[in-house]
């Protein structure tokens, strides 16, 4: 297992920190913590490189936009990550919503067809991708899921603490550890949830509006190794608070060639051709702060 951090001064300083804001957020309320996020985020965004980042994304994968297009779909993605901070203390209120029915998450049938038989979903940093989550883990409470760990050990314990909450109880690391995990999950027939929306330098180089980048391709050898279905889900806020979550019909693989690395990339390919063409549907609910591109495929576009 991974040593743990030791717990020195600047986390536990952070961790207060956290603690108010969090705090805050929690005593504020649902709709009003959302709408806090989503005005203070923006703001401080312009002082960090993200903004930069995320600028330039915009202005590669939709060259044929306005320049005040492209400001307004960095802004309305700053406000959507600002209300994922927001609503992320109140997940509980969301998961009455998916218990009264408020919060619909369509073609759920399609998750339920795996139980016991096992699959690999995979996601994007859409909206608040907490709530797709949620979503995911009550329809199948044994899905075993990914995250990437919080640098303080503190926090790290209070996501996952809130995420167990609401049904994600069975979390792995990423890297070997984690990815140990997952092989045991999938041989007890038992499915995973992965992202595979970010940068994988140890990936393929694969288009994505355009421009190859480097992306996961262990959700495709997973799912082709098991025979087991790569199933897309995503979310998208409708207005305010309100969500819904979707499962797509698995993404067509060629099983009866697993280890041709064709069908590998074939995968992949398909993979980032969906999550373009979910990013194309709302442009502004998609995280473009990632290093998603080289520096040299902004240069070829002419935004560096």
């Amino acid at each position: 297992m991974a040593k743990p951090k030791p717990l020195n001064l600047q986390f536990r300083l952070e961790a207060l920190a956290w603690n108010i804001y969090v705090g805050g957020l929690g005593a504020l309320g649902l709709e009003r913590a959302s709408r806090w996020g989503a005005g203070i985020v923006p703001v401080v965004a312009p002082t960090s490189s993200a903004w930069k980042t995320a600028i330039r994304n915009i202005r590669m994968s939709f060259p044929n936009e306005s320049d005040a297009w492209h400001r307004d779909v960095r802004k309305e993605s700053f406000r959507e990550l600002g209300r994922m901070t927001g609503e992320f203390a109140h997940m509980p209120t969301f998961l009455e919503r998916y218990k009264s029915g408020e919060l619909e998450f369509k073609g759920k049938e399609i998750v339920e067809a795996t139980i016991g038989k096992g699959a690999v979903f995979i996601g994007g940093h859409f909206s608040d991708w907490e709530i797709t989550s949620l979503c995911l883990a009550q329809v199948d409470p044994t899905c075993h899921f990914t995250y990437r760990p919080a640098n303080n050990p503190i926090i790290d314990k209070y996501i996952i603490e809130t995420r167990a909450a609401f049904g994600l109880a069975l979390q792995a690391a990423k890297g070997q550890e984690g990815g140990m995990g997952l092989l045991r999950s999938l041989k007890k027939k038992r499915s995973i949830a992965v992202m595979n929306d970010q940068k994988y330098n140890k990936g393929l180089a694969v288009p994505f509006f355009g421009y190859d980048c480097m992306t996961a391709d262990g959700p495709t050898r997973l799912a082709l190794k098991f025979g087991v279905p790569l199933i897309p889900i995503t979310g998208r806020r409708l207005e305010g608070t309100q969500f819904v979550a979707t499962a797509y019909p698995a993404i067509p693989l060629d099983y009866a060639k697993p280890d041709d690395p064709q069908t590998v990339y074939d995968g992949v390919k398909r993979i980032n051709e969906f999550m373009e063409a979910r990013v194309r549907e709302a442009p502004g609910q998609w995280f473009w702060p990632h290093r998603r591109w080289p520096k040299d495929a902004w240069r070829k576009a002419g935004v560096m």
